[in-house]
């Protein structure tokens, strides 16, 4: 292809092929690590069809690297300018060079050896980049369960419910055929066989832990006592932590199945790749969307529960904080927990008032409404004292004129006598 680099982008992702040497030479002045794509699997697509010879061979002459969809990687996106296709849902383009220098020229390709344009080639390129994309989600949940020392199999195994303890069965049956999926190179009919029930029970499971944090969410909302608030919150800590992770691991098996059901589809019917890949992207964005909501509510009422235990500080100087550290610990539990699963959220930390802060509030408060009083009281008292200053007046003269009066007559009297 004379140092053309192809770059085929599916939203989560970004796949670049072209000879070895251009391959690397592109990501390395891009400065973008990437995992190595595995484009020998296509084999199976090119072995159909009236162009097979053209496309093994093609696939032959090729390296591909995948590169994980991050901003930097969006941007080099941007800078070449790649055409996404309504269809596919995918967006590629043609990166050209001299002598191995690349520039930021980009074309649709038109040569008849490019993978793009061959469909079956680039729908297995999409479906190949799918499955690299959620065994990297994967590995992030792994490495979640293990930084949170929070063992799943503990957690379903000290549950009585029947379904949760179904899930350790499942999971040990799906790994050993991701096992298998990764020594044989692809998915046959036996080994999905043994994992191809394995999503109602995954389902069943999900649904419980998110049951058991919308009745938590609903624990705290009808809880008003401090002291009440500050128990439930405080044993959320732990319960919060542990259904997150029973859930982490629920999204990592459906992960694992969305996988080896790629490879199935793969291996037994090539043309539907594309439109089987679509339908799982779709159905795995539904299940964040589910998982989103039931946790933001959640955080939402655990943020609730520290906005009343912040308004009754002063009261509860010990309890109050209590619900707030809780509330944040839970926020940031959640936030990272979303993180993992590629959930887009804003972390959230509510500040636990000090007591000395409320005391202090108030009593300026206090202060200020007592100096307001003493004006108040001071005004009545002096509107109250010329009152009583008029009234002593108008009885002074009511009773000197009295008097005169009295002292007229007594005097008339002795004058008649």
């Amino acid at each position: 292809m004379d140092n053309e680099i192809q770059l085929i982008s599916d939203g989560d992702g970004l796949a670049v092929l072209g000879d070895a040497t251009d391959v690397e030479r592109f990501l390395a002045s891009e400065g973008l690590p990437s995992k190595d794509l595995g484009l020998q699997r296509l084999k199976s697509v090119a072995a159909t069809g009236s162009v097979a010879a053209q496309a093994g061979s093609e696939i032959a002459a090729n390296s591909g690297r995948w590169v994980q969809l991050t901003q930097d990687s969006a941007r080099a996106i941007q800078k070449y300018g790649l055409r996404e296709s309504k269809k596919s849902g995918l967006s590629t383009g043609v990166v050209k060079g001299n002598k191995g220098q690349i520039r930021g020229f980009v074309e649709f390709a038109k040569t008849p050896r490019s993978l793009l344009t061959n469909p079956a080639m680039l729908a297995g390129a999409a479906g190949i980049m799918a499955q690299i994309a959620m065994q990297q989600t994967m590995d992030e949940i792994t490495d979640y369960l293990a930084r949170i020392d929070e063992k799943v199999d503990d957690v379903l195994r000290a549950q009585k419910d029947a379904v949760l303890a179904r899930m350790i069965g499942v999971s040990f049956v799906i790994e050993e055929s991701m096992t298998i999926r990764e020594t044989r190179g692809r998915v046959d009919e036996i080994t999905w066989s043994k994992v191809q029930n394995a999503p109602a029970t995954i389902a069943e499971t999900q649904a419980y832990a998110l049951r058991q944090l919308d009745a938590l969410a609903e624990k705290m909302e009808r809880k008003t006592k401090i002291g009440d608030l500050a128990a439930t919150a405080k044993g959320a800590e732990s319960t919060v932590r542990e259904w997150l992770a029973v859930l982490a691991r629920c999204f990592q098996l459906q992960d694992a199945i969305a996988v080896l059901e790629l490879d199935r589809v793969l291996d037994a019917s090539p043309e539907e790749l594309d439109g089987h890949r679509l339908g799982l992207k779709a159905a795995r964005q539904d299940r964040l969307k589910l998982i989103s909501r039931c946790t933001e509510r959640l955080v939402a009422r655990m943020d609730a529960a520290a906005g009343t235990a912040n308004a009754k500080v002063l009261l509860h100087p010990t309890k109050s904080p209590a619900v707030v550290q809780a509330s944040n610990h839970v926020a940031t539990g959640v936030h990272d927990f979303h993180g993992r699963l590629g959930i887009e959220s804003a972390e959230r930390s509510a500040e636990a008032r000090r007591w000395a802060d409320a005391a202090a509030q108030v009593r300026d408060k206090a202060l200020e409404t007592g100096a307001k009083g003493v004006d108040v009281a001071r005004s009545r008292g002096n509107e109250t004292l010329h009152r009583a200053n008029s009234v002593k007046d108008k009885l002074s003269s009511e009773i000197t004129e009295r008097a005169r009066r009295l002292r007229g007559d007594e005097q008339k009297h002795d004058e008649e006598n």
